[in-house]
């Protein structure tokens, strides 16, 4: 049982960082139409200047965020410069992305140098509370409150403001939303804005978890995000926080029991949900 709650426990706090990497994701797939193969790239700067601002002020609060700034900046940067010449173009979309890509990995060598750099939490999340004779490690619980304090934050937003509501109206029909005089770029921008600082608010809380950063990560990540949201269902904000969960338990699990298939299990998972859903497993038809 011990077992069982630890791993639980580690692929919950998994789920979690995939979710705010896919959840950004699901918000641009959904408003915008928007291939972003970039994403992974925000996320890996998310974790390097979010823990470079957390070794020179020695607060990971602060840390966090400017990670999340670098996200905002760098997500304005993309869609202004990057996407918006390609709207409506998804090869065109996977291409240009791709090579930014590329691009934001390779700058971050340039900056931060080639190597692996250590990351570990800070002093009041370090070590671990023992309930019943389980081992409930804190950084992990604190992946989990802030995953769901998130999602909870952008449901609200999203169902309860006026730019929520500009927002779902947008992706029902956007035609629509600009004829009333609203302007849609204003829009498509604050969501990418969103989507861009989830991403790296997800890769500063990624590197005390797994103890170092390196600037491929961004593409790991991306793989898994990508894949979270075609189970979940492409624009389905709900789909993509249990599609990520689902994923980091199997994960979890897999690695444990059958390590030979760890590797492999997210990939037949998102085929099998495919084959029985084309849509994903909270997407509509079409």
């Amino acid at each position: 049982m011990d077992l069982f709650f630890n791993l639980a426990l580690n692929g919950l706090a998994t789920g979690m960082l995939i979710f705010l990497l896919a959840a950004g994701l699901t918000l641009i797939f959904g408003l915008m139409d928007v291939l972003n193969f970039a994403h992974g790239g925000l996320f890996a700067w998310g974790a390097y200047s979010g823990l470079w601002i957390y070794g020179k002020t020695g607060s990971f609060l602060i840390g966090i965020a400017g990670a999340v700034l670098t996200g905002f900046l760098l997500g304005i940067i993309t869609e202004k410069w990057i996407i918006k010449p390609v709207y409506g173009n998804h090869v065109q979309q996977i291409l240009i992305t791709l090579g930014l890509m590329l691009v934001l990995s390779e700058m971050l060598k340039v900056i931060w140098g080639p190597n692996q750099i250590t990351a570990t939490p800070p002093d009041y999340l370090k070590g671990s509370w023992e309930l019943g004779g389980v081992i409930i490690i804190k950084y992990r619980v604190f992946i989990i409150l802030a995953g769901l304090l998130i999602y909870t934050c952008v449901q609200f937003l999203l169902k309860k403001t006026k730019i929520g509501l500009v927002v779902r109206a947008g992706v029902m029909n956007k035609e629509m939303v600009q004829a009333l005089g609203i302007n849609i770029q204003k829009v498509f921008m604050f969501v990418f804005m969103i989507g861009a600082g989830m991403a790296a608010l997800g890769g500063v809380l990624l590197g005390p978890y797994s103890g170092v950063i390196h600037a491929g990560m961004g593409m790991e990540f991306a793989i898994l995000a990508f894949i979270v949201v075609v189970i979940g269902g492409m624009g389905n904000f709900s789909g993509s926080i249990l599609a990520a969960i689902l994923v980091g338990l199997s994960g979890s699990f897999m690695a444990y029991y059958v390590p030979d298939l760890s590797l492999a299990v997210n990939m037949l998972l998102m085929a099998v949900v495919l084959i029985i859903r084309p849509q994903g497993l909270f997407g509509a038809k079409g």
